[in-house]
């Protein structure tokens, strides 16, 4: 490492600005990749690595280097990155947090990490970042807590719950929590989540990072680990919007051979706008996302970032989103249903878990699933069966999709008047580990606010804007959502933007780290 860098930590460097020292040679891939390795190890306790594999990531480093050398590198070449575990690789193990897919290793990489790393075989040239290894998630992706997880952490015997580096005895947020943790602590510069209701941009509040989940359709679904396909979506998690818009840059754009759901949407530059004024841009603020069960510390965060907005030259527009209560129900009809459908697939016939003792193939399939699902996944695979049973799927389901076109319909009525909506993530910051443990419904209702934009299927984002100042939160970050029309990525991006170079709550980390 040249001098240049030798007064400043590696891992406080933004995606952007480690782009910057990789391509300039202040330092080598092998360097930063051995770096935060060094660092995933040392602070193992939060529990948020599931994977790694140091021969391999090394392996991937040296192979940005040439590519450096020889000029043919990528827009990321040598930043490395982490992968939520939902993401299937041939280098890593992908177990989706579960014991069903203990020890499973994809032939192939999922198009994300393809993307973002060496490419898509056959096609263009990927990014260059480097894998650093896998991170812990809810198990399928089930979960607002990451206490789900059925996978030990590296350097645990056990499955364990993944910490927030904030304060250890609360939880990260879920899924992707372990993602969020992995960039909160610096043990990774940026990382992929999945979005499904909530599951990046509540992690980042939780963690007080930055998360996006572009429109559904603009990431390639093609090797996620599907939970609920009408609803799953990746996007990137990282500290700032602008290493965001570079993430997102790489990973979205057409991938219709493999992905079904893959919107033909050319890829577009979204660090274009960001530095662009945001001067009369319409911030809709929904008078449901500020009701009776928002905790005061959020409410006094979220305002003081919509008042800052003003100071910007933004303008604040009361809106009415009308049928926000009705997305929980929606959601947790729609999601277990199309959960119990793609799980079906996990029978112990041809990979992942198989029972050891059975007496026929009736008895294979009921003990193996029982055996490889966790207690949250057996909860939606059952309630998902059930509103689609014969004499269940028109009162239940069938209703559920009807009032999600509505939902959908009150976003539209809302952009009549604003450019983008803003307001809580949650209705709390985290919470203790095992507070809400025994009590699934009060996980489900956390999500309140992220539900609505995801069964629309609109972009959403996560961006820290304050911290708790309550006896019993004192200290823990608080997000809040910017939600915008479809394919309105680069405007929230560039809103974000705005306010984070007005303010450093997205630069501050969580002491120890």
């Amino acid at each position: 490492m040249t001098s240049s860098l030798s007064q400043t930590a590696l891992h406080d460097l933004s995606v952007q600005q480690l782009a910057t020292a990789l391509s300039s040679k202040q330092v080598s891939a092998v360097e930063a990749a051995q770096h935060f390795l060094q660092r995933a190890a040392a602070h193992s306790a939060l529990g948020a690595y599931v994977d790694v594999n140091t021969e391999v990531t090394l392996a991937q480093a040296a192979a940005a280097d040439a590519r450096i050398a020889s000029g043919t590198a990528g827009a990321l070449e040598g930043v490395p990155i982490a992968h939520k575990d939902i993401f299937v690789t041939r280098d890593f193990a992908t177990t989706a947090g579960s014991r069903m897919l203990a020890g499973y290793r994809s032939p192939f990489d999922a198009t994300v990490v393809a993307k973002l790393g060496a490419g898509v075989a056959g096609g263009a040239p990927g990014a260059g970042m480097v894998t650093l290894g896998k991170l812990n998630c809810d198990e399928f992706a089930m979960g607002s807590s990451n206490e789900n997880s059925a996978v030990p952490p590296v350097g645990f015997d056990a499955p364990a719950p993944v910490r927030n580096p904030w304060n250890t005895e609360r939880i990260p947020g879920g899924s992707s929590g372990g993602s969020a943790v992995a960039v909160a602590a610096r043990l990774t510069p940026a990382a992929t989540g999945t979005d499904t209701g909530g599951s990046i941009r509540q992690p980042a509040s939780f963690c007080g990072i930055t998360g996006i989940k572009p429109t559904y359709g603009r990431a390639s679904r093609y090797g996620m680990v599907a939970f609920a396909s009408s609803l799953d979506q990746a996007g990137p998690m990282a500290r700032s919007a602008e290493d965001c818009a570079l993430l997102l840059t790489a990973l979205c754009g057409p991938d219709l051979d493999r992905d079904s759901t893959s919107l033909d949407v050319p890829a577009e530059n979204y660090s274009r706008s960001l530095k662009d004024s945001i001067e009369g841009l319409r911030i809709g603020v929904p008078q449901e996302f500020f009701g009776a069960g928002l905790a005061d510390d959020v409410r006094a965060a979220v305002n003081a970032a919509l008042a800052e907005y003003e100071k910007l030259g933004a303008k604040l527009v009361p809106i009415s989103l009308p049928r926000t209560e009705l997305s929980i129900p929606v959601y947790y009809i729609i999601a277990p249903a199309e959960a119990s459908s793609n799980l079906s697939r996990f029978d112990g016939v041809k990979f992942g878990h198989r029972a050891k003792q059975y007496t026929d193939l009736a008895d294979m399939y009921q003990k193996t699933r029982s055996e490889g699902f966790g207690d949250e996944v057996q909860r939606r695979i059952m309630i998902g069966t059930y509103v689609l049973s014969h004499g269940y799927y028109d009162a239940y389901y069938l209703q559920a999709q009807k009032i999600r076109r509505m939902i959908a319909d009150d976003f539209q009525n809302a952009f009549k008047v604003c450019d983008v909506i803003a307001g809580p993530v949650a209705p709390t910051v985290a919470w203790k580990l095992g507070e809400k443990s025994d009590d699934p419904v009060a996980n489900y209702l956390a999500d309140i606010f992220t539900l609505p934009g995801s069964l629309a299927g609109l972009p959403g984002m996560s961006l820290p804007v304050g911290f708790s100042n309550t006896e019993q939160d004192r200290g823990m970050p608080i997000g809040m959502q910017l939600i915008g029309n479809y394919f309105q990525e680069a405007r929230l991006l560039n809103a974000a933007h705005r306010f984070q170079l007005a303010t450093g709550f997205h630069a501050a980390k969580p002491a120890g780290f």
